[in-house]
């Protein structure tokens, strides 16, 4: 059952994409699109973390997925599962819609918002766990996660690549914020890692708050 849930979440993101590859009128219908979310189209906020730009992003997030989304089912279980992988698709979305709400023209596809979330998910509840970059060099799971939003922050602060940083952020904050809401003994158990995991985000607001992005 808990393969199932994850399993039936990755098909979902294949075909949807697939058809998204192959279908320019689908992609553009459900891809994200200020101009078009502003105008209405709110549906565009969840559809669009089932697309990808091509078949790398794809199998990225999905990659990533298979990792990460096992170590949540069976902790929190399927259901929390689902609640965490939406809801950071959505903190995501609505994130992005904060820092690029007045760029009618901005666009974006992918599961990162979510597939972030549900690893900032894993890493808060594990945050000793051993995380392998790029395969090879281990790193400690909250020095990943601490490091990972801040590298966020400073891409959407300087805006000179094309990932969507913003996305990658509010979603580790669902992550976060519904991990805990799942899970508060967290808050008792490990009360140094959740303040350390909080401190990116922290500084994101403060930055916000500032002016300074």
């Amino acid at each position: 059952m808990e393969n199932t849930i994850m399993l039936a979440v990755i098909l979902a993101n294949v075909l949807i994409s697939i058809k998204g590859f192959n279908d320019e009128m689908f992609f553009r219908k459900y891809q994200f699109h200020v101009g078009s979310i502003r105008s209405g189209e709110q549906i565009r906020m969840l559809t669009s973390g089932f697309l990808h730009a091509d078949l790398p992003h794809l199998a990225f997030n999905m990659i990533t997925l298979y990792f990460f989304a096992p170590i949540v089912i069976q902790t929190l279980g399927s259901f929390s599962f689902i609640l965490i992988y939406l809801g950071s698709l959505v903190f995501g979305s609505l994130l992005t819609m904060v820092f690029h709400g007045n760029d009618y023209s901005y666009r974006a596809v992918g599961a990162s918002g979510a597939v972030t979330g549900v690893l900032y998910s894993a890493i808060l509840m594990y945050p000793d766990m051993t995380i392998g970059i790029f395969g090879i060099i281990p790193m400690p799971a909250y020095i990943f996660g601490i490091l990972y939003l801040l590298y966020s922050i400073y891409g959407m602060k300087s805006r000179t690549d094309n990932i969507g940083h913003a996305a990658h952020f509010g979603g580790a904050i669902g992550g976060y914020v519904i991990t805990l809401l799942k899970m508060p003994s967290l808050l008792q158990d490990n009360l140094l890692m959740v303040i350390l995991l909080a401190v990116p985000i922290i500084i994101l607001f403060v930055m916000a708050k500032a002016g300074k992005l």
